[in-house]
This record gives structure tokens, C-alpha cells and sequence, in this order.
């Protein structure tokens, strides 16, 4: 479940302009009495089938690990305050630059819920101001809505998470929200909007729309359907400047048929249609096809792997490689655990025409006191070029190619981060991240000189947290 950090009202004003996805699973704290639990898949008889339960395996929502949790309909704020320190601080490949990173953001989380009706809201924005030389004050915004209509057999949501960051989002933080990407956590980097592996300090506007429907066609069998759009677009994007970053679009168009196989077990067969174009002028497209298991432990851990085959045309060739994903998730008394595997198609990042990549990512998260909590993050992505790009206008114009030379990159990120409760509202937290970016001998050209092809990067962060107590709308 994604849940959704907002700014102080005087700065949501100002984000009316981006949307992104949001969800809550919270428990009251005011003893409110948990509703019984619906008729699974919507049976003859039955209440609608609950969206956070067990929902379809090839739909967007995973399971809620916290079932039959009361719904609550609820506005809450905060305000929040960070430094960092950063022996990398304008991101750049060969050479480094120590700075620090001040980050002064509000939030504002909204869920309002009805008998057919959820909606939910959610902001994070404000400044962060970089010590670099030409850097300066940069603006930090995500806004995000998700409105579900439901009905006896079914359920229709539409999303939509908007970002505008001053440098990319895979393995970034803005001083311990944990508001990362754009809002939809991993599957914004399935539909588009957002990027994997990040170089230098480029403000960029990342956008996903998402709509799906899902309809029971018994208490054993469901249906689903999901169509999204996606972009990256890079501002002061110059590359005589050396900023020759790819903007790209994402069209994705899915659809699954979905099977009970036992009191814990789905099955399901997706099919999906990709369309990626870039800036640039280029473009390729792919047809997937998807095998999908799915196991749920009711409250404590599920678990999702899926596979197939998938034919890529790009260049004016046809590719036939394999798609697939894993997905675990475990809860104990006082751990979480989650953690993910995919090899799939992405727009690039920016840096190439399109990529090939294989994702990881891994995080964990203990109570350790009553007031003391922490927790352990870390990714990792190789990505493989699927088109050269042709240069065209843009390099008679500029006399530079888009995007970055190589055919390959790597990029790693792992940290972790402790936080102290003080009372009811407040928290203190600091927290330690190392980020590696790395490119393959092609990045240097035929030339075979001296070349450098990484970029390390090392922030230790620390910060204030404020969260009143959630208002109850009734």
C-alpha cells in the first residue's frame, strides 16, 4: 500500500498542477472497532470484494498485510526539515564537489471514504537549496490522487502521480518522508514516469496516469484491465551545456484474466502492449505475454512471481526475449520485510533510448523500542541500450549527441536511517545513503585513453519530522 505525505495548505495551493496515486491501510488508534471481513471475489450474495484484501494478481494493488483494518476517513499535515551532507553534490562522473543539501517541505494527506466511493490526495513539496555553485534554490513537488468507484462485482480507479524533482528518483530521499519516484513505487517504473540511476542536477517533470477496471466474473474467476501514460521531461536541458538528457513517453495498455487456486493461491494471464518515444525522434514498441502466481498468507507475507515471453520491434528488427517479476512480502510482530525482482523494458532514464533492465530492490524496516525505529534500504539496476540514437537535428544544432555514449550502466544505492519519537508529533532521524553509478568501456570511445565512467556519491543526512495527530472527517 502506498501512503500518501502532504505539504502545509498554503503550499498545496501551488500543486493543483500534478497528480500521483494515493492509498492508506492505517489502523485507528481510538479503539473503533474493526468491520467484519467481505465474502472473498464477490460471490452471489456478497458485499462488493474489498480492493485491499486479496485483490486480483494482474491488477495494480498488492494485498493489504494489516487485513480487515477499520477504513478512516481522516486530513493530516506535517512539516519537515532536513540537512545533508554530500561528497558528490552536483552528481557528475570523474570529478566530485563536497556541498550540503538544506530540504524545507510540508505535507498533507487526505482520505476520504464513502459506501462505493474512496478518494485519496497527497502532496510533498517545498525547497531544497544545493550549495554548489549554480545550483542554488530548486523546487521539490509530488502531488498525487487516486478516486475509486466501486460496485457489487467490481471496481473502477483512476491515478495519477506528478513529480517535479531536481534530480532523479530511484534510491532518493527527501530527508526520511520515504516519499520516493513518483508515487507508485514500483509500478511507475513498469507504466513510465520516472527514472533509474540519476546523473547530474537536471530539474525534471515526471507525470503517470493510470486507469483500471476490474470485474468479478465469480467468486473464483476476475478480470482486469489497466491503460497508462507516462513522461520524463528535462528542463534547462541543454546539451551544449553538457545536460543532453532523452525525454521520453510511455503508452502501456494491460489486461488479465485472473483464477482462484486455493484458499491462498491466484493464478493469472496478462498480455501487455508498450510504446515508448523519445525526444529524439525514435521509437520502438512490445507485445508481452505474462504467466502470474500469486500466494498470500493472510497478515503476515505474499508473495508474486510472473514470467513470459516478449517480442520488441526497434530499429526495424523484431527481439524476442523473456519478461518477469518477483514480489515478497513478510510481516512480523515488529519487521517488514520487502522485496523485489524485475526484468523488463524502461525508457532509459534519460541517458539512453530506451533500456533493457533488471531491477532489484530490498528494503527493511523494525521497531526497535517503543520510541526508536529503524530501518535498511538498498537497489540495484543494470540497464542495456535498446536503440542508437540517430543524433539527427539535435546534433547539428548542438554539434552533441542526446544522451550519454556506452552501451551499459549500473547503478546501486544502499543506506539505512534510525528515528526517535519525541512525544506524539515529533521525530529526530539521521541517515546514511552510498549511490553508485557506473558505465561500460564503450563510455570512453575507440579512443582507449584515460577515461572516468563512475560516479560515487556518499550523503549523510539528519532532520526534524512534524505530524500532528490525524483530523477524523466524518
Amino acid at each position: 500500500m502506498v501512503r500518501l505525505h502532504l505539504f502545509s495548505v498554503v503550499v498545496l495551493l501551488l500543486a493543483t498542477q500534478g497528480l500521483c496515486w494515493a492509498q492508506d491501510d492505517s489502523t485507528p488508534a481510538d479503539g473503533t472497532v474493526p468491520q467484519q471481513p467481505a465474502p472473498a471475489y464477490g460471490a452471489d450474495n456478497s458485499a462488493p470484494p474489498s480492493s485491499s484484501e486479496n485483490p486480483p494478481i494482474s491488477g495494480l494493488d498488492m494485498p493489504n498485510l494489516e487485513p480487515h483494518a477499520a477504513p478512516l476517513s481522516y486530513l493530516q499535515a506535517g512539516a519537515h526539515f532536513s540537512e545533508t551532507a554530500d561528497s558528490n553534490l552536483e552528481n557528475t562522473v570523474g570529478t566530485s564537489e563536497f556541498g550540503s543539501i538544506t530540504r524545507l517541505l510540508g505535507s498533507l494527506e487526505l482520505q476520504r471514504l464513502w459506501s462505493h466511493y474512496d478518494l485519496g490526495l497527497d502532496y510533498v513539496g517545498g525547497f531544497g537549496y544545493y550549495s554548489a555553485s549554480g545550483i542554488g534554490w530548486r523546487q521539490i513537488q509530488e502531488l498525487g490522487i487516486e478516486q475509486r468507484v466501486k460496485w457489487k462485482r467490481g471496481e473502477f480507479s483512476v491515478r495519477d502521480a506528478f513529480s517535479y524533482q531536481p534530480e532523479g528518483s530511484f534510491g532518493g530521499s527527501y530527508g526520511g518522508i520515504g516519499f520516493s519516484g513518483a508515487g507508485l513505487g514500483e509500478q511507475s517504473v513498469l507504466f513510465g514516469g520516472t527514472t533509474l540511476g540519476e546523473l547530474g542536477q537536471v530539474p525534471r517533470i515526471m507525470n503517470l496516469s493510470l486507469a483500471e477496471a476490474q470485474e468479478y466474473l465469480s467468486p473464483k474467476s476476475a478480470i482486469t484491465a489497466t491503460a497508462g501514460y507516462g513522461f520524463v521531461h528535462f528542463l534547462q536541458n541543454d546539451p551544449t551545456l553538457g545536460n543532453p538528457f532523452i525525454g521520453s513517453s510511455q503508452i502501456t495498455a494491460m489486461g488479465g484474466y485472473d483464477r482462484v487456486l486455493g484458499p491462498h493461491d491466484q493464478g493469472a494471464l496478462a498480455y501487455g502492449y508498450e510504446r515508448f518515444d523519445f525526444s529524439t525522434g525514435e521509437m520502438f514498441q512490445s507485445h508481452l505475454i505474462e504467466l502470474m502466481w500469486g500466494h498470500l498468507v493472510s497478515g503476515r507475507m505474499d508473495f508474486l512471481i510472473a514470467g513470459g515471453p516478449q517480442f520488441t520491434e526497434a530499429g526495424g528488427a523484431l527481439d524476442i526475449s523473456a519478461a518477469g517479476q518477483a514480489v515478497l512480502r513478510y510481516r512480523w510482530s515488529k519487521t517488514s520485510l520487502n522485496a523485489s525482482y524485475a526484468h523488463l523494458l524502461t525508457a532509459g532514464s534519460g541517458l539512453f533510448v530506451g533500456a533493457t533492465s533488471n531491477l532489484a530492490h530490498a528494503s527493511v524496516e523494525r521497531a526497535l523500542t517503543r520510541r526508536w525505529t529503524g530501518s535498511l534500504d538498498t537497489g540495484y539496476v543494470h540497464s542495456t541500450r535498446v536503440l542508437l540514437t540517430s543524433c539527427g537535428l539535435v546534433q547539428s544544432l548542438t554539434g552533441q549527441c542526446p544522451g550519454v555514449p556506452g552501451n551499459t550502466y549500473q547503478y546501486a544505492f544502499a543506506g539505512g536511517e534510525v528515528r526517535r519519537y519525541i512525544g506524539r508529533q515529533f521525530a529526530i532521524f539521521g541517515s546514511y545513503q552510498f549511490n553508485y553509478l557506473v558505465f561500460d568501456r564503450s563510455f570512453c570511445g575507440a579512443s582507449g585513453g584515460p577515461c572516468s565512467r563512475t560516479s560515487p556519491r556518499q550523503t549523510v543526512t539528519f532532520g526534524l519530522n512534524w505530524s500532528p495527530r490525524p483530523w477524523r472527517i466524518d
